[in-house]
């Protein structure tokens, strides 16, 4: 199964809007990798297991609240990003990426869904000056050179279930990354097996790592 039931098989209560959202998102994204390859063509067959449902990993970690603040961090062709934006509709979303053809489809996309929490912007994630509840990203570079660009831009004051920080989709073995990321200076970590939410071999190595001070 590689449709948006399997987004439903795990995630209940979506309404009505949100289900249409998730299910027009395979021919979007058909649609704009055909003009900007963003996506690899071979791994559209699993689009909804490899990008949709694994970025909704991080909502099993925490399931944002009503205005909480959220920098999808070389979002690439928006994930996490996309998929979060559509579960939390009243929590704000920033995707940042360098690469301008990323943008344009991460922005033709929102509007597309009409998703009204969604900003895009063509920047470098160390150009940004606003500060985050939280900072979402996907395995874009390592995971100490991730939090040493980004970690200070942090909101103080936490509100949700977990405490503010970056949350990051890795997979493999990620021992040495975290050991590094645990010498930083008031750092703290703490590891997810996504594999503990989904059922699908594909989830057996994959992690959502969680930054905190």
């Amino acid at each position: 199964m590689d449709d948006a039931e399997l987004i439903f098989k795990y995630f209940h209560g979506l309404s009505e809007k949100q289900k249409n959202q998730f299910s027009q998102l395979k021919s979007l994204y058909d649609f704009w990798n055909s003009q900007i390859n963003v996506i690899s063509r071979k791994d559209m067959d699993s689009f909804y297991l490899h990008h949709v449902l694994h970025s909704l990993a991080i909502a099993k970690v925490v399931a944002f609240k009503d205005y909480t603040e959220i920098m999808d961090a070389g979002t690439g062709g928006g994930f996490p990003g996309i998929p979060l934006a559509i579960l939390f509709p009243k929590s704000k979303f920033y995707l940042v990426d360098s690469i301008g053809k990323k943008i344009k489809v991460v922005n033709e996309v929102a509007k597309e869904l009409v998703l009204e929490n969604v900003e895009a912007e063509q920047l470098r994630m160390e150009q940004v000056d606003r500060t985050f509840d939280f900072i979402v990203s996907r395995a874009v570079t390592d995971l100490e050179k991730f939090t040493r660009w980004t970690f200070y831009k942090i909101h103080k004051q936490s509100f949700n279930s977990v405490k503010n920080g970056i949350l990051y989709l890795k997979g493999g073995d990620i021992s040495d990354e975290l050991k590094r990321v645990r010498n930083l200076r008031k750092v703290h970590v703490k590891t997810y097996s996504v594999s503990d939410y989904f059922e699908e071999p594909f989830f057996e190595t994959k992690h959502v790592v969680h930054v905190f001070k």
